[in-house]
């Protein structure tokens, strides 16, 4: 979305709370580019492996899907966007924003709290104003999408973890001061790509014309009623996802061909799966690389080239 410099893609909404936040532009716009990264790497091995282009749609058709792919792309990268705001916030380039003060006082028996906490609270509100809005409506789609921008926000709140120096003579800890740190983003995707797996499918719920809960009167529902409900770290989706093995205009897949695959891997990285059958060519090249490198003082680098042979299997 931000990715464009004049900013004609964002909302009306977004452009205001983009000057209302001098300095969280780059923040939101850093996020978003952690996210693809962290999508890509996740997915490096599988069919769908989370392609981009440089159009308005980064990630092209698959977002107006209700697949587990889409729910993973909503996901990412409302956690990303949290993430890097709230960073941001403890580094000061916000400045509407600080470190979290708030956790004060008593803490343990030999520990306080203290230092500067990441500002994971206005992180997510921050986020939730400014992801939320661009969704519409009040279908299915829009259920899901809502759900899984929380669901994002919520790993990393719930990855959060505590972090201490310690303080004391001859560098005994008999103190701690300790503070609240974000997780890596590694950290977050990992959590997320395991939720993706484990993903809800769900069907469109309505509790009838209760006045009294008319918030809740459109939900989302298991599509089995033996499963229990989707929790709000859950991803969920409703609709089974595309075939990823052959390109598609409609529905915006590239396929498999071309790809590089394991072929001594029995997994989804290998050739067997990855190239859905239709076989793949073996090719070898020469790479030629920089190697032993030697350090001397002060301060030059000598290396030798150094010339392998790399065997690799194309999907066809």
């Amino acid at each position: 979305l931000v990715l464009d410099p004049s900013l004609q893609l964002l909302s009306r909404k977004q452009r205001k709370l983009i000057r209302q936040n001098p300095g969280i532009l780059h923040s939101v716009s850093s996020g978003l580019q952690t996210a693809i990264k962290e999508c890509k790497w996740q997915f490096r091995n599988r069919r769908w492996n989370c392609p981009t282009s440089q159009g308005p749609n980064i990630f092209g058709k698959i977002v107006n899907r209700g697949c587990r792919e889409t729910a993973f792309i909503f996901a990412i990268t409302s956690a990303g966007v949290t993430h890097s705001v709230a960073r941001s916030c403890s580094e000061g380039s916000i400045e509407s924003c600080t470190c979290d003060y708030r956790r004060r006082g008593p803490g343990g028996p030999d520990w306080h709290w203290g230092g500067c906490s990441d500002n994971i609270d206005f992180g997510r509100l921050f986020g939730r104003e400014f992801v939320d809005s661009s969704e519409k409506g009040r279908d299915l789609r829009f259920l899901m999408n809502l759900h899984n921008n929380e669901a994002g926000r919520m790993t990393v709140f719930s990855e959060m973890r505590q972090e201490c120096k310690c303080h004391g003579m001859s560098g005994s800890c008999t103190v701690r001061t300790c503070w609240m740190r974000l997780p890596t983003f590694r950290a977050v995707g990992d959590v997320l790509k395991d939720r993706f797996d484990g993903a809800s499918r769900v069907i469109y719920g309505n509790k009838g014309s209760n006045r009294a809960s008319r918030v809740e009167l459109h939900h989302l529902e298991p599509e089995n009623p033996a499963h229990k409900p989707p929790s709000p770290h859950d991803l969920v989706y409703f609709e089974k996802s595309p075939n990823f093995c052959t390109y598609s205009g409609k529905t915006g897949t590239a396929g498999t061909a071309g790809r590089f695959c394991n072929s001594s891997s029995p997994g989804l990285d290998g050739c067997e799966l990855l190239c859905c059958g239709r076989g793949y060519r073996t090719r070898t090249q020469r790479v030629t690389e920089r190697c032993n490198c030697t350090f001397h003082w002060c301060c030059h680098v000598s290396c030798l080239n150094c010339t392998n042979t790399q065997v690799l299997h194309e999907c066809l």
